[in-house]
C-alpha cells in the first residue's frame, strides 16, 4: 500500500552541516510488497502486485516493475508516490536508512484498493500484504484484507508493525513474519531467550492471531514456529554488503515455495537463503536468483523441542 522509488547511494562520512558528495544513485522499484512481489518473481514464482501510485515518481515506479516482468495492478492516486533512500558511510561501513511517511490516500483512493481485491475472481490462493501503510489509509486495513482471504478461502501472509499489525493479528492471518523487535513489543517482554522467542510465537498462535510464526533474527538465524511442531535456522557465514530488504526477500522465498506446494520447513529454508542472499547485494538490489541457488544447499534446519 506504500510503494517507493527507492535511492542507494555511498558518502565517505555522514555528518552534520557540510555537503556530502555521494557517488553514483542506484534506483530501485522499493516498499515491502513490491520487493517481495521482486523477490517472488526472480525465483520463478508467479505474482500480482496491487500498488497505489502517482506523480512522477509514480511513474517511474511502474516503468521500474514492468521493465523487472512483476505484472502489476497501478490505482491511480492524487499524491505523489514516496522515494526513500539509504546512504552507506564508507569510513565505517554503518547504514542509514532515510524512509519517508508516504502520499495521502483519501477514502476514495484507499477503497479502490478493497474494491479492486474484492472483485478478483478467483481470488488468489496467497495474498502477500506487507510494509506500512501510507497516510489517510485506516489501521484496519490489513484486518478488512485478513477477514476478506478468511471468507474467500485464501491464506494471508502478513509483514508490518504498529497498529496495523495488532489490528491484523485480531482478525487471524496464515503466517506472521516479525523480526525480534516486532514480537517483542507484541508480549510487551524484552525476550531475551531462544525459549523466550518460542513461547512468545506459541502465545500467538495459541490465541488464533496466527497459524505460523516466521521470526528473523538477523545474525542470529530464524525460527520458524506452527501449532505441532518449530524449526532453527543458523544464520549463514556471510559477508554483510547491506541489509536493505533482507525480510522482504525472506518473504519472498518463504511465498515462493508455499506457491510450489513445498512444506513448511523447505519453505522455511528457501525464505532463509534468500533474505541471507540480499546480504550480498549493494544498496536496494535485494537477491539474485544465483545466488539464493547457491546458498540453499548451506541452509541448516534443526527441530526445536
Amino acid at each position: 500500500m506504500n510503494p517507493s522509488v527507492d535511492l542507494a547511494t555511498e558518502t565517505e562520512s555522514v555528518v552534520p552541516t557540510h555537503k556530502l558528495r555521494c557517488s553514483e544513485t542506484l534506483h530501485d522499484a522499493g516498499g515491502g510488497g513490491v520487493n517481495v512481489a521482486r523477490v517472488l518473481t526472480r525465483l520463478g514464482g508467479e505474482c500480482t502486485a496491487l500498488c497505489p501510485t502517482g506523480g512522477s515518481a509514480g511513474q517511474w515506479l511502474q516503468k521500474r516493475m514492468r521493465e523487472e516482468g512483476i505484472h502489476s495492478v497501478f490505482l491511480p492516486i492524487a499524491d505523489e508516490t514516496r522515494v526513500s533512500f539509504t546512504v552507506h558511510e564508507h569510513s565505517t561501513g554503518a547504514e542509514f536508512r532515510f524512509v519517508m511517511p508516504g502520499p495521502h490516500l483519501s477514502g476514495a483512493e484507499w477503497q479502490a484498493c478493497l474494491d479492486h481485491l474484492q472483485a478478483l475472481t478467483p481470488f488468489p490462493d496467497l495474498l502477500v500484504a506487507s510494509g506500512s501503510l501510507p497516510p489517510g489509509v485506516p489501521a484496519d486495513f490489513y484486518a478488512r484484507l485478513a477477514r476478506l482471504c478468511r471468507t474467500r478461502g485464501a491464506r494471508m501472509v502478513l509483514d508490518t508493525s504498529g497498529p496495523a499489525l495488532e489490528a491484523a493479528l485480531a482478525e487471524g492471518v496464515y503466517l506472521f513474519k516479525p523480526n525480534l523487535r516486532e514480537l517483542a513489543a507484541l508480549s510487551g517482554q524484552a525476550l531475551d531467550t531462544p525459549e523466550q522467542w518460542l513461547a512468545a510465537a506459541r502465545g500467538l498462535i495459541e490465541r488464533g492471531s496466527t497459524e505460523v510464526v516466521a521470526l528473523t533474527l538477523g545474525h542470529l538465524g530464524a525460527l520458524l514456529v506452527t501449532r505441532e511442531s518449530s524449526w532453527r535456522a543458523d544464520p549463514l557465514d556471510i559477508p554483510v554488503s547491506s541489509a536493505v530488504g533482507a525480510g522482504d526477500s525472506f518473504v519472498g522465498g518463504v511465498v515462493a515455495a508455499l506457491q510450489q506446494c513445498q512444506p513448511l520447513p523447505e519453505a522455511f529454508a528457501l525464505g532463509v537463503a534468500a533474505g541471507s542472499a540480499t546480504l550480498l547485494s549493494i544498496g536496494t538490489g535485494l537477491c539474485s536468483r544465483e545466488d539464493v541457488q547457491r546458498l540453499l544447499p548451506q541452509v541448516r534446519i534443526h527441530p526445536v523441542d
